[in-house]
């Protein structure tokens, strides 16, 4: 054994950083003995011969061309910054045919773009088009920059044994060590914040320090600037995610997020193994795969917050989550997930999954009803998942009492979505931008964002005299996370509670949200339950966002058919236009029928008191037309001190428009009545067939207290939150 290898055993044996077999290279995504395994496996499985074509097909008109690397000008969406992202994939996928295939052309094209880039980035001041809270270099903004050296480390990992000393040495100097340093002493305040630019910021140096051999920059990135742990990933890890595996933001930045996590995470446990990075709290980062996939329907994330709609699990961050847990766990319900991604990723992991499908090893899915806690102690609230069936197209119900999600985070507590026959019936809006075109703003949020979408009232919750929960002040909301109520599950009803104090200064609002799995109705129906109480007289909004086509009302309505003008001029009413008013007495049922694909929903509600009923729609004040235009029926109750608002949604019949028929298009609802006493609630379902269901709650979560309500003429007895009666 050569003294070079016995001094650097040493310096293992001392620092704990990396053992004798971790020094083999490559030490990110890929090992030796994923190499093997490929070589090993003859014809490669199709899931992964797809993904090796594609990295070919990626690379190869470039292989004889000078690397095009311009020098930054453009926006996200402008040709600047998409080239320059586009390479930083092929340096990634050049780096991984070459282990893969051993083919040099790979990794000599590697090397010329590194090189290319480290001739360019020293000179490079901050961007023209800068974000002013974290300016990049080669992009508008640091975030990307870090999403791009995580890129590119690990094409440079790849190829590094073929790139000779002399060509390292400038990329290193020139490029890799610039930016991360750039990355962290140059921009403090991002690298140190517990956030997802942070998240991104901390993997890209940590990932170049194992690469480099510099314990420096590993130690930067666990522990922060001030390597004591008050930043840094542990920190993250320990603060970002909830006990159940929920990320701050919502399930769009937990995605977004997940990749930077789970990549650097990956290195740790290569380099790193004793730290037993994946068994950390219990496992989060494996938790956290698996909730980022429970927070979907038919395939998309629930576009809470700050969230694009078109984002789902087939995202390239899944993609690799889905490999990752599959490498560590053999889960074999998570190959039909990688099934209906359509892909995978040049990684060992990525072949196992590839192989595991090849060879039928696949297990359904557990999609279910489930409860995720809030908060990196689990105690800020919840988001609650009430689905009726166990697969991603049954009947779901989102209960969204989560905490503010920081600067992403909507005014919308105690709001809720739901979807059914693969549709959204019930929407959030999400977030007001179009990522990347540069026509819309740039591709930054839209000022809309601000104006409409985290408004309280473009969300379906409670909204107070026209003004957004926490006053629109996210720094504000982060102080008053909802009380958790109940959350519970059983064959006949899912059901989640929540309570919220603090969104207004004297009002007190409090939810139930019951999934009837077994209602007197063709289709599991949604019972909605909202009190509110204040200590003075106020005006209660409670908008519902519907989806589809209105084919019946059960009240007379005053159109606005000449002209048309805004709800208000703030707080996001000043975007809804009126389009229609009508009136309902105290204990009428006003129900609205709409049609969805080819599936009718009657949203029934009561009353209660002399009540308005506001039809509107999105468009006011939209001179650039940035908003989609989505409907919405606003229930108004004046000057009151208290009320309970009662609704049921129940989806029936089916419309064929191809074979021309129509069925039960009208609700199979009878009659809906409350009783409301001492605090204890009593809802009456019964449907036209006859049967009945009847609810009775006592939004006192304490599980043994007794509960005693008299209604119509009988005696109901519960213990804890609720009891069903079937008739």
């Amino acid at each position: 054994m050569s003294l070079s290898r016995i001094f650097l055993i040493i310096l293992i044996l001392v620092t704990g950083r990396l053992n004798a077999l971790e020094l083999e290279r490559p030490r990110l995504l890929i090992s030796n003995d994923d190499v093997a395994l490929v070589s090993a496996s003859g014809p490669a499985p199709p899931l992964f011969a797809t993904a090796l074509a594609a990295a070919r097909a990626q690379i190869e008109p470039w292989l004889d061309d000078l690397p095009d690397v311009p020098v930054p000008v453009d926006a996200g969406g402008g040709y600047t910054h998409e080239q320059h992202k586009s390479n930083g994939y092929r340096i990634l996928n050049a780096g991984s045919l070459y282990q893969l295939t051993g083919e040099s052309v790979y990794a000599e094209f590697t090397a010329r773009m590194l090189l290319a880039y480290a001739d360019m980035y020293p000179s490079l001041a901050e961007h023209p088009q800068k974000k002013e809270q974290s300016p990049g270099r080669l992009f508008w903004q640091s975030l990307n920059e870090a999403v791009w050296l995580v890129t590119v480390i690990q094409g440079y990992d790849a190829a590094y044994e073929f790139i000779s000393d002399d060509q390292r040495n400038k990329i290193e100097d020139g490029l890799l060590r610039p930016m991360a340093d750039f990355l962290s002493k140059g921009q403090p305040k991002t690298f140190d914040r517990i956030h997802n630019h942070g998240t991104w910021a901390v993997a890209a140096v940590g990932m170049t320090g194992f690469v480099l051999d510099d314990a420096d920059y590993v130690t930067r990135a666990l522990y922060g600037l001030q390597k004591d742990g008050s930043a840094g990933f542990m920190k993250q890890l320990d603060q970002l995610f909830s006990p159940d595996g929920y990320y701050s933001e919502g399930p769009y930045y937990q995605r977004y997020a997940l990749l930077p996590f789970l990549l650097f995470a990956k290195a740790i446990e290569r380099n790193e193994p004793q730290r037993d990075i994946f068994a950390y709290r219990d496992g989060i980062l494996l938790k956290a795969i698996h909730t980022t996939i429970q927070l979907s329907y038919d395939g998309l994330f629930f576009p809470i917050n700050d969230a694009i709609k078109d984002k789902g699990i087939d995202t390239i961050e899944l993609v690799y989550g889905v490999a990752i847990a599959y490498g560590m766990t053999g889960d074999a319900s998570l190959l039909p997930i990688a099934s209906r991604q359509g892909r995978t990723v040049l990684t060992g992991d990525g072949f196992r999954v590839a192989q595991a499908l090849e060879q039928g090893l696949q297990m359904p899915y557990p999609f279910r009803t489930l409860r995720f806690a809030d908060g990196s102690e689990g105690d800020q609230g919840m988001l609650a998942v009430l689905r009726g069936g166990s697969d991603d197209q049954a009947p779901t119900a989102v209960f969204k009492a989560t905490a503010q999600g920081m600067g992403h985070g909507h005014f919308d507590k105690l709001a809720w979505l739901f979807y059914d026959n693969g549709q959204e019936i019930l929407p959030d809006y999400g977030a007001a931008r179009f990522l990347n075109v540069v026509s819309k703003n740039g591709g930054h949020y839209l000022p809309e964002n601000t104006s409409w979408a985290k408004q309280t009232v473009a969300h379906n919750t409670l909204v107070v005299d026209e003004t957004s929960h926490f006053g629109g002040d996210w720094k504000r909301g982060m102080k008053y996370p909802p009380t958790r109520l109940l959350f519970a599950t059983t064959p006949d009803l899912d059901i989640a509670a929540a309570r919220m104090t603090g969104a207004y200064d004297d009002v007190m609002f409090e939810r139930a949200l019951v999934l009837l799995k077994k209602a007197p109705f063709e289709h599991p129906v949604v019972l909605d339950v909202l009190r509110v109480s204040a200590g003075a007289k106020h005006r209660f909004d409670l908008p519902l966002h519907f989806k589809g086509q209105i084919t019946d009302f059960s009240h007379t309505l005053q159109p606005s058919l000449e002209a048309m003008s805004a709800l208000s001029t703030n707080n996001g009413y000043q975007h809804l236009w009126k389009r229609a008013v009508a009136d309902a007495d105290k204990n009428d049922l006003v129900q609205l029928t709409w049609l969805n694909s080819n599936r009718f929903y009657t949203h029934s509600a009561l009353a209660g008191k002399s009540m308005s009923l506001i039809f509107a729609e999105t468009g006011a004040n939209d001179p650039n037309f940035n908003l989609r235009k989505e409907q919405v029926l606003v229930q108004r109750i004046e000057g009151a001190e208290s009320h309970t608002f009662v609704s049921v949604i129940e989806p029936h019949g089916e419309y064929n428009g191809v074979n021309e028929f129509t069925v039960a298009s009208e609700s199979g609802l009878e009659t809906l009545s409350h009783t409301g006493k001492s605090g204890l609630d009593l809802v009456r379902i019964k449907a036209k067939n006859g049967a009945e269901s009847i609810l009775v709650l006592s939004f006192d979560p304490a599980p043994h207290k007794h509960h005693r309500l008299e209604a119509g003429g009988e005696v109901y007895e519960w213990d804890g939150f609720y009891r069903l009666f079937n008739q």
